[in-house]
């Protein structure tokens, strides 16, 4: 069983968490309801407990989907959701979908979600995006009463910039920033993550294999189900993929040397760089298989080198294109 670690607010987790967005469509097929519980349930005995989702995966469903396994292992599970994302993305004529902050919509968000996960508490409640035109006080004010009211225990943010961090922090304790962070990504490392370190706030870094910069060398359907998804990134397109295409060269190299895989390579040079900076960082790999948690757990016991840990983040400094074709709201206000 994996060690657990704490976050910011004293919030105690697994070492590492479980991204319950693989478990939905977004990554290309209708994931199998059964597969995908009997999944959750074998992070769980393995000792991946920090599970993570939000209101807009799947429309709801993928909150349904963790209400199956809470019904009787909600004393073993640390249950993080999201919300901020106003609409439906599974929903083409329903309109677009953007970030909302308001406090009314804040405490109409949890009951829903709530209500779908069949719990009267959640342990970790993100902001999954900053509402530009709400004051980020107003909406963590309100977030704050949901701890008041014993509707949630701790709080989140996700893609924030560093101010919008420490004004947060100021107005209730952040227990984690979350925010995608990888060799291939590495935005919040400048400011951020030692902003966040100077808080005492923990990092969840999603994406921690790099958006399926992996597929094709260790995962493939289990990870992005079909290249629709990977070929709308621009990192993925044109000169930009052959490009990028060294770095995973960097990753496979230093797990045939070591005899690892190259996602156990990928997650402990991050292990190894969130050390270095001095913050407590918990990834959330998500996959639709069994056996691919194994694989990620197994990373722990992955040692890197510091040259390797160099080499790596050196190869990591030549990724070229955007994380997506619209950064607007995914940190591109970030330092």
């Amino acid at each position: 069983m994996p060690e657990t670690t704490t976050l910011g607010d004293e919030l105690t987790v697994s070492v590492l968490g479980f991204g319950g967005m693989a478990l939905t469509p977004v990554y290309g097929g209708a994931p199998d309801d059964d597969q995908s519980l009997a999944t959750l349930h074998h992070a769980v005995d393995v000792g991946v407990t920090f599970l993570d989702t939000a209101n807009i995966y799947g429309g709801g469903d993928n909150e349904r989907l963790i209400a199956r396994l809470l019904v009787d292992r909600r004393d073993e599970v640390t249950l993080a959701t999201k919300f901020g994302i106003h609409g439906d993305p599974t929903d083409e004529a329903g309109g677009p979908v953007g970030p909302r902050g308001d406090a009314a919509y804040v405490r109409q968000c949890i009951d829903e979600s709530l209500q779908r996960l069949q719990t009267d508490v959640v342990d970790l409640y993100y902001l999954h995006r900053r509402d530009p035109a709400v004051p980020i006080e107003e909406t963590v004010g309100a977030m704050a009463e949901l701890v008041a009211a014993g509707k949630v225990r701790h709080l989140g943010l996700s893609e924030v910039s560093a101010a919008e961090l420490r004004a947060a922090h100021a107005v209730h304790p952040v227990a984690a920033l979350q925010s995608e962070w990888s060799i291939w990504t590495r935005d919040i490392e400048p400011v951020i993550a030692p902003v966040a370190a100077e808080l005492g706030v923990g990092i969840v870094p999603f994406s921690p294999l790099g958006q399926g910069f992996l597929t094709g060398t260790v995962r493939s359907a289990d990870k992005i189900g079909d290249n629709d998804f990977r070929r709308a990134l621009p990192r993925f397109t044109g000169s930009a993929l052959d490009a990028n295409q060294s770095v995973v060269d960097a990753v496979v190299a230093v797990a045939a040397d070591i005899g690892a895989t190259p996602a156990q390579v990928a997650l402990a040079w991050l292990r190894h760089r969130a050390d270095d900076l001095g913050v407590v960082s918990v990834p959330i790999p998500g996959t639709r298989r069994a056996a691919r948690i194994d694989e990620n757990l197994a990373s722990l016991s992955v040692t890197l080198t510091p040259e390797q840990v160099a080499t790596l983040g050196q190869a990591g400094d030549a990724v070229t294109g955007s994380r997506h074709p619209d950064m607007s709201s995914v940190g591109s206000h970030q330092e």
